[in-house]
């Protein structure tokens, strides 16, 4: 059930001493998962207690939940989300799965970091919107907030225009604290006035950090060997990347004490971000990864079958999703290349919306589902039917490009089979698929993510999860 509004949450908090901890809180459409990973990685490397709190999960319910950058273990996770259910009973609550999600991973929090130490700062995404996100209720003191690129999803529940959306994502804002927000969204007169005249209600500061900042500053001298390496890492990122590596960058320098506004180069402090960039680990955002494994099971020679894995939903994401898979992956000319297209998506979807960036008419697509979401029972997949359909109507040939493996249940509703994702694989790496070695893209939905790295991780393969 979704049902935004702070009133329960607020009584499951309303117990115990405030927390200790500040908080780092961030909403935006696009990038808000990156951004948390990228903050928690940095508050790591230098020594900070941290936490971070995200959704969805990717394997199992806790692993949206860390502490120093390590998921924290089933059993503290069972005991604590008892403790809240209990107290959720007790007062006769109601909240809801979220809600109750968002009170455990708090009280987590409250034991795992230390006490007596106002240093320690938990990063946490806001789940959806962000003023009367569930998030939003936590008694913390905010350190810094930041608002990532806002574009449309989840109109039924935020509004029709993204104008409308920045009004609930604006809504993270408080009074004297710094708020950093993503450049591009000054690109929409509508919601740069949402969020500047959000500002000046609340008495907060916005900060616009400049990706080209970054890349200024890892223009160093070419004979510094460690400055070079560092450079190259920096350089290597995607357009997206960069801007939320910046506003990360930003958000982490203010928590800290430091100057946000990053305005001149000798602030950006490459070899970090660099160190910090080679031990990141994000599942599921442009993840290269080995599918081999999964179709082990039924054809025994197989080897390695890379693949690229990506939770792109929206219209945003689809865009990021394929001008990387363009510049990166269909090659140019004689080289060029179809891609062989996994797809899933939430029931609901924009699915032109998601296709359109994606789609070339020599292209192979197969439609899939996912599985139940454990904590989420109103996610629901997408008919594999009317994303073939999207496909039919951008030009990809439905007798020889296609292929689904589903069976409808009674009521019509998409039926998950568990091995609709490896039969797909099957016909993507077949002969009958047309696929003779081209690449092979799994996309989306972050639950189509979360099944296929369930899977990797049953069958022995890496999944790039945090430890």
């Amino acid at each position: 059930m979704i049902d935004l509004g702070l009133a329960r949450i607020g009584r499951l908090l309303q117990h115990g001493p405030p927390p200790v901890w500040r908080a780092i809180q961030v909403s935006g459409t696009n990038g808000k998962g990156s951004v948390c990973a990228y903050l928690s990685a940095m508050l790591h490397a230098r020594g900070i207690p941290s936490a971070r709190f995200t959704s969805p999960h990717i394997v199992d319910r806790w692993d949206c939940i860390v502490v120093n950058e390590r998921i924290v273990a089933e059993a503290p996770f069972r005991a604590a989300e008892q403790a809240v259910l209990q107290r959720d009973r007790d007062e006769q609550i109601g909240a809801t799965e979220f809600e109750l999600l968002t009170a455990t991973a708090f009280e987590l929090f409250d034991a795992k970091l230390p006490k007596s130490s106002p240093s320690a700062l938990a990063v946490i995404e806001c789940g959806l919107g962000g003023g009367s996100d569930a998030t939003s209720a936590m008694r913390a003191d905010r350190a810094v907030t930041v608002i990532t690129r806002i574009g449309l999803d989840h109109q039924g529940l935020l509004g029709n225009t993204v104008a409308e959306i920045a009004t609930h994502k604006a809504g993270i804002m408080r009074p004297g604290v710094p708020c950093v927000v993503d450049p591009a969204n000054c690109d929409d007169p509508d919601v740069r006035s949402v969020l500047e005249a959000r500002a000046r209600e609340v008495g907060a500061t916005l900060v616009y950090p400049e990706a080209t900042l970054l890349l200024n500053a890892s223009r160093g001298s070419a004979s510094d060997i460690t400055h070079t390496s560092s450079a190259d890492q920096l350089q290597k990122l995607e357009p997206h990347q960069l801007s939320n590596l910046a506003c990360a960058y930003a958000a982490f320098r203010i928590a800290t004490g430091q100057d946000g506004s990053a305005d001149a180069k000798s602030t950006v402090d490459t070899a970090f971000l660099a160190s910090v960039l080679q031990k990141l680990r994000w599942p599921g955002r442009l993840q290269k990864v080995d599918v081999g494994p999964l179709l082990r099971s039924v054809i025994s020679s197989v080897e390695s079958i890379p693949a690229l894995l990506d939770g792109a939903h929206n219209a945003q994401s689809a865009d990021v999703l394929g001008a990387y898979v363009d510049k990166h992956l269909r090659g140019e000319g004689d080289s060029k290349k179809p891609i062989t297209w996994i797809l899933a998506a939430s029931h609901g979807k924009d699915l032109g919306e998601i296709l359109r960036p994606l789609l070339r008419a020599e292209d192979r697509v197969a439609a899939v589902t996912f599985g139940a979401v454990d904590g989420m029972p109103w996610v629901q997949p997408a008919a594999p039917q009317t994303i073939l359909d999207g496909a039919t109507a951008l030009g990809v040939n439905a007798t020889t490009n296609q292929y689904t493996l589903t069976h409808a249940s009674k009521e019509g509703r998409p039926r998950h089979d568990p091995q609709s994702l490896v039969s797909a694989l099957q016909w993507a790496t077949s002969a009958e698929s047309g696929n003779t070695g081209g690449p092979i893209v799994i996309a989306g939905s972050l639950y189509l993510v979360s099944d296929t790295l369930r899977m990797l991780q049953k069958a022995g393969g890496e999944t790039g999860l945090p430890l």
